[in-house]
């Protein structure tokens, strides 16, 4: 399939230059314009595209080329993107950093490459001038094509603008087209955006519309929308999938304050596959939906909410008696806290929870075993034949008595590798976090077990 998709990704130097503060301004003023934006997110993080989804209500995804090759990558841009005016892709760290910190691979550089998408670096102007045309010369001649098109500054005055701008476009050669002030109330704090009631929504979007205001009066949105238009049209064959799964069985996904970490990818193959999706709450419903087939536990802060999850009793004991009875479940990272005996709070306080596997979460106070892995199943799974191997990822501070041994995981790159997932029966849990287009027949075989389910095979 081929079709326009007009697209840019935004790209900095480094961790903390402001690139989320930026895209989200941005996508904000494209909406006031009357713009309907997608955004994505380049690589396996949960945070961003939550907050574009939930807070500024704009389709999101995650592109990640760890978990899939170029080609599935570009189909799913072209998909996500599909009734949309135009993308904004977000990169992640700086522009260049890859796998395990010594490549490019599944860097914003490979995704900008691999998608044909013109990309904007933003760079931080604070206390510099003439330097900035050094570190721009260098972003542009690293690679053949740095697929770099135009710069921004970040944290930038207005006379620093002036006298900077035609520097950078005399001496790169690449246009400057617009900066962003140094304001504290534009900082968006590393927060759990999953948490955010209506009010600070209210309050958040407040904050966005004046970063907002600042790129319409500081930032040339016309010369941004133009860039976007110029890349060209988007080419990409459909990842071959298994096929779909007659019967409509119902996944119930747990999807609630403690439990917001899905990728969006994940949830709409499910439904390709023929299953119907259900949410329930682990903290406010008394039961699980009536006609459930199979339960998926996401991410998230169970953690936070750990105290309102063990007094909700008859959840928990709806969830173990599930199990117990053979129904499919998959859990990730805090969904696998929740299945276990009990989980602790930062604090040291430790509450019951469902109980369906032996061990206690609690927390460690650091990242642990942090980023991309490999999966290799030492045994037949819900999700896994023995021998099968997942690319997935880890991200969690809590650790547990008993991580299970059903798949090894190997880091990626390195020689690293520890024993996760416990796969007691149909349960499939452990902490990495999986993204199905790594392999669909994973997907596949959850959609099927929820069908054996409820037809009592």
């Amino acid at each position: 399939m081929r079709a326009p998709a007009p697209r840019l990704l935004v790209a900095a130097p480094r961790s903390g230059g402001g690139k989320t503060t930026f895209v989200c301004g941005l996508l904000r003023a494209l909406q006031r314009r009357g713009l309907r934006p997608a955004a994505f997110k380049c690589g396996p993080d949960y945070i961003d595209p939550l907050f574009h989804s939930e807070v500024l209500g704009a389709r999101s995804g995650n592109l990640d080329l760890f978990f899939t090759p170029e080609q599935t990558v570009r189909a799913l841009l072209l998909e996500g993107s599909r009734g949309c005016d135009l993308s904004v892709l977000e990169g992640v760290m700086g522009y260049y950093d890859g796998l395990g910190g010594t490549t490019d691979r599944a860097s914003a550089w490979h995704l900008a490459s691999a998608t044909e998408t013109p990309a904007v670096l933003l760079v931080d102007a604070r206390g510099t001038s003439v330097s900035l045309c050094a570190l721009v010369s260098g972003f542009l001649a690293f690679r053949p094509d740095s697929r770099i098109r135009a710069v921004l500054l970040n944290r930038c005055t207005a006379m620093q603008y002036a006298l900077v701008k035609p520097l950078i476009e005399r001496q790169c050669g690449v246009p400057v087209l617009g900066f962003l002030p140094n304001d504290e109330a534009f900082s968006l704090e590393s927060r759990h955006l999953g948490l955010v009631t209506a009010a600070e929504v209210e309050h958040l979007l407040e904050k966005l519309d004046r970063i907002a205001d600042s790129l319409e009066q500081n930032a040339d949105i016309p010369a941004l929308l133009a860039l976007a238009a110029s890349a060209p049209e988007l080419e990409a064959e459909p990842p071959a999938l298994p096929e779909r799964i007659p019967g409509e069985p119902v996944i119930a996904v747990a999807r609630d304050r403690a439990f917001c970490f899905y990728y969006r990818e994940n949830l709409a193959l499910l439904e390709k596959l023929g299953a119907r999706l259900r949410e329930f709450s682990p903290i406010e419903d008394a039961a699980l939906p009536g006609n459930a087939s199979a339960l998926y536990l996401g991410g998230g802060y169970p953690e936070l909410w750990a105290g309102a999850l063990s007094r909700n009793e008859s959840m928990r004991r709806a969830v173990r008696a599930a199990a117990e009875a053979g129904m499919p479940v998959f859990a990730e990272c805090g969904g696998f806290l929740y299945l276990l005996d009990a989980l602790a709070e930062p604090g040291g306080q430790s509450y019951p929870m469902a109980g369906v596997l032996p061990g206690e979460g609690w927390y460690t106070g650091k990242l642990r075993r942090f980023g991309y892995v490999t999966l290799t199943a030492e045994e037949d799974t819900l999700l896994l034949k023995k021998g099968e191997q997942l690319p997935a990822h880890e991200f969690h501070y809590y650790e547990a008595g008993d991580c299970g041994r059903a798949c090894t995981a190997r880091k990626a790159l390195r020689e690293t590798e520890w024993p996760c997932v416990q796969a007691a029966g149909r349960v499939f849990a452990g902490f990495p976090h999986l993204y199905f287009y790594a392999l669909p027949a994973a997907a596949a075989r959850f959609v099927q077990a929820a069908k054996d389910y409820r037809e009592g095979r």
